[in-house]
């Protein structure tokens, strides 16, 4: 026999019986720790749904996807359920029965009255709300009611619960129970389409506003009868709402012990009786408080049994004959005080068991909500904790709230009076843990997630305003993984609720790439609901976070987002700019809005820093009112298009007057003060002409300054056959009719002027009608007057040398004095 392969014979088993043994044992579970060589990665549930005409493609990992539905994926038609799938509805989504023993059912004790009217109202069509206390027996009532209406509307009974519900939940709960649409989130259109044809009795508990919101929910249903069921203090009805009003008050005394002793299931003793009666007084007649006290007497029954009487079956077998149950025995214990009656929620959870006052403390950390019956194991740490659920309903402290239980009303407050939220944070982070890996499975399917809604948030909402960033970061976990869940499931305001929940978790806690992501959430939820501006202001706040990041497929998300959503907007210019991700670096280059004109600064080859041309283009305005913007279409721009504007204008100032200041810094004479230092520009063809290498900036050779340092000419101008003086050197002569200052260079720096120079030099008194230079770039041409003769001031004689050629290239002389007329 081959070493490596031993039969079961050699490990000390005969191969028969060996194989005897295997088939009678009994299956094995699945592994406790799993097989590493043989695992697989786990899935991201990736979901497709429509949300009007959108296919949003939920993705945990980059963030969902959004895009306009394709031709070929539109969904059908909603169809209208039948009986049989409503009635299956709404099993579905009644609360789950708690394994274990059976909770005792009531009767519906002195309430014939009210039910008969609410009876008649619902059939005539009227819309009823039942207003009653906290514990009134209201949800019992509307059990009786719903069940004598179920053939009396063509859709059935729909059965909704507003605990924490908006109008949009009521209504989309309202659509989804009547029609089969699944994966479609019709958009408010459809939606009202859907609802105006939609006949049913709608039994709404919990309803928690009134008023406007009340108004919308009975506008959008006109063919439905509802029956709303609310405590006094939440907000009343519209007055044009036309809703009938029943008020439930208690139970009479009568009733009241009636009730108690169904309850305890025996005869009150007299005691008990007048213990009763003082506990109707204090508590108004309230069912619930005669349910509690009926389980506290209950409880009180068995401390005076002895424990040790029952077996495992709860039968009396092994007690003696001789030693008889008594009833002495079971009044050993005093009754509880009427306090403790009226608020018996701490003295019964002293009686429970452990994992029932495990199961509470739960409760009382998720601010009331309790879990699913199939988490409690795995919270408490019992296999058999679930059997607590049907502990804590038997004695009242759970009523049912949709398709979950929550703690009945009055009980939390008396649990935290009594020490049970001391370790509220600890126990939150627990659940949130929990419920972080239970709702990223990806066998566990939105429907179940969805159910757990309330519970999700409640811990998530208890983490936030924690004290370490341990506490958050279990936040940001459970939001990140809860939430794509909830928007497949469509619960788009769990979806909600979570979002914000992390993104302010995600802040506190330093985690940008998940704060990104949940931001990014949050815009498409804005898009798919038709919040274009909230869409545009999250999802830019994503692009930034993930353009620092350098998280490219979570950017390019964002961006084709904010792509529709400028679609969808109208799409401006600067929305595109933004959509790309690209900002310009100069605000001046961005594209001007409608009719602004614009101003580009044009820096020219000059020596000197001052001496720039800005050219104004004026022909923007008429195109574009001849493209219908009118006058007023500037104000179509963008804002960010403006402050371009803005900034291009102020430069336009800023370099004149640096131009300004640069020509009348120098205080010396050079030249002729009238002329001009702009660039030359031919009248010809407007080309701007190159100046020679050795001519300096003041329009002079280097032969016409050495000349004019060694000998002197006379600055009298002799007027020509045009009546005007001689051209000033520097271009100060005629004009080009844009008012752009020319001037004629010379061919060659020896060439001189006809002119010959005079031997003495004047110099010209500035007068006050004489125009600065930037005045004379801008203002109108010229018109020349007859020169007058200056009064001359100063007379220098000197020689000219010889040899020295005249390289003037005006006809006033070699040193360019101007006599040229004052300019008006």
């Amino acid at each position: 026999m081959d070493p490596t392969h031993r039969g079961p014979g050699e490990y000390g088993h005969d191969s028969d019986g060996f194989a005897e043994e295997a088939g009678r044992r009994r299956p094995s579970r699945d592994p406790l720790t799993p097989d590493f060589s043989q695992q697989t990665p786990q899935q991201a549930r990736i979901v497709p749904l429509i949300s009007g005409d959108l296919l949003l493609t939920v993705n945990p990992v980059d963030g969902s996807e959004v895009e306009p539905c394709p031709p070929g994926e539109q969904p059908a038609a909603p169809a209208r359920r039948t009986a049989a799938e409503r009635a299956d509805h709404e099993r579905a989504a009644a609360p789950p029965v708690p394994p274990g023993p059976p909770v005792l059912r009531l009767p519906l004790l002195q309430r014939e009255d009210e039910r008969e009217r609410l009876m008649r109202l619902l059939a005539r069509g009227r819309s009823v709300r039942l207003t009653g206390p906290a514990g009134s027996g209201r949800t019992a009532l509307l059990d009786a009611v719903a069940a004598d209406c179920a053939d009396l509307a063509p859709d059935g009974v729909v059965r909704l619960n507003g605990h924490k519900r908006t109008v949009a939940d009521l209504l989309h709960g309202l659509f989804e129970a009547v029609h089969d649409a699944p994966l479609h989130r019709p958009d408010r259109e459809l939606l009202l389409e859907k609802l105006r044809t939609t006949g049913a009795v709608v039994v709404l508990d919990d309803l928690e506003f009134g008023g406007a919101p009340l108004d919308e929910l009975l506008g959008a249903t006109p063919e439905c009868a509802f029956l709303l069921a609310a405590t006094p203090d939440v907000a009343a009805p519209g007055p044009d709402s036309h809703l009938e009003e029943v008020f439930l008050a208690g139970l009479d005394r009568g009733a009241s012990i009636d009730l108690m002793e169904r309850v305890v299931e025996r005869r009150l003793t007299e005691e008990e009786a007048n213990w009763a009666g003082d506990l109707w007084f204090e508590s108004e007649g309230l069912p619930l408080r005669f349910v509690q006290a009926g389980a506290l007497l209950r409880r009180h029954d068995l401390l005076g049994t002895d424990p040790t009487a029952y077996d495992e079956y709860g039968y009396l077998e092994n007690r003696p004959a001789e030693e008889p149950l008594v009833a002495e025995e079971t009044a050993a214990a005093p009754l509880p005080s009427l306090g403790e009656g009226a608020a018996p929620a701490a003295l019964l959870a002293s009686r429970l068991s452990a994992a029932a006052r495990d199961t509470l403390r739960f409760a009382v950390a998720l601010g009331g909500e309790v879990p699913h019956q199939a988490h409690l194991p795995a919270l408490v740490g019992d296999t058999h904790a679930d059997a607590a659920l049907s502990e804590l309903a038997g004695c009242g402290l759970l009523s049912p709230a949709g398709p979950r239980y929550r703690l009945a009303a009055g009980v939390l407050a008396q649990l935290e009076a009594a020490g049970y939220g001391d370790d509220a944070t600890d126990r939150a982070r627990t659940v949130a843990q929990h419920y972080a890996w239970w709702a990223g499975h990806p066998s566990v399917t939105p429907a179940r997630v969805v159910a757990e809604a309330d519970a999700i948030v409640a811990a998530m909402a208890q983490l936030v305003p924690g004290d370490g960033a341990g506490q958050t970061s279990v936040a940001v976990l459970l939001a990140r993984s809860a939430s794509p869940a909830f928007a497949a499931g469509l619960h788009w305001s769990a979806w909600e609720r979570s979002l914000r929940i992390g993104q302010e978790a995600g802040r506190i806690a330093g985690e940008v790439a998940e704060e990104a992501y949940f931001h990014h959430e949050l815009g498409v939820l804005a898009l798919c609901t038709g919040n274009l501006d909230r869409a545009r202001a999250e999802l830019e706040t994503s692009i930034s976070m993930r353009g620092a990041l350098a998280d490219k497929s979570g950017a390019v998300a964002g961006r084709r987002a904010l792509a529709l959503v400028e679609d969808r907007s109208g799409g401006s210019a600067a929305g595109l700019v933004r959509t790309s991700g690209e900002i310009p670096s100069n605000p001046l280059l961005a594209s001007p809005p409608r009719g602004l004109p614009a101003v580009i600064p044009l820096s020219m080859p000059r020596t000197s820093p001052a001496e720039t041309v800005v050219v104004a283009r004026q022909s923007a305005p008429q195109a574009a009112e001849k493209q219908g913007g009118g006058p007023f279409a500037m104000l179509g721009g963008a804002r960010r298009n403006l402050v371009a504007a803005g900034a291009g204008v102020l430069l336009a100032g800023v370099l004149g007057t640096v131009v300004t200041l640069g020509l009348t810094s120098n205080t010396e004479p050079q030249g002729d003060p009238g002329g001009s230092a702009e660039q030359s520009v031919t009248d010809g063809g407007g080309q701007e002409e190159e100046l020679p290498a050795e001519e300096s900036t003041d329009g002079t050779t280097p032969s016409a300054k050495s000349s004019g340092s060694a000998s002197s000419s006379s600055s009298s101008a002799t007027p020509g056959p045009s009546g005007s003086g001689s051209a000033p050197a520097g271009g100060g002569g005629a004009t080009s009719p844009g008012g752009t200052a020319s001037a004629t260079t010379p061919s060659s720096p020896g060439e001189s002027s006809s002119v010959e120079p005079s031997p003495t030099r004047t110099k010209p008194k500035p007068t006050a009608s004489s125009a600065s230079p930037a005045e004379s770039e801008t203002s109108e041409p010229p018109t020349e007057t007859p020169p007058t003769d200056p009064t001359p001031t100063d007379t220098e004689t000197t020689e000219p040398e010889p040899g020295v050629p005249d390289s003037s290239d005006s006809a006033s002389g070699p040193t360019g004095a101007s006599a040229s007329p004052s300019v008006t």
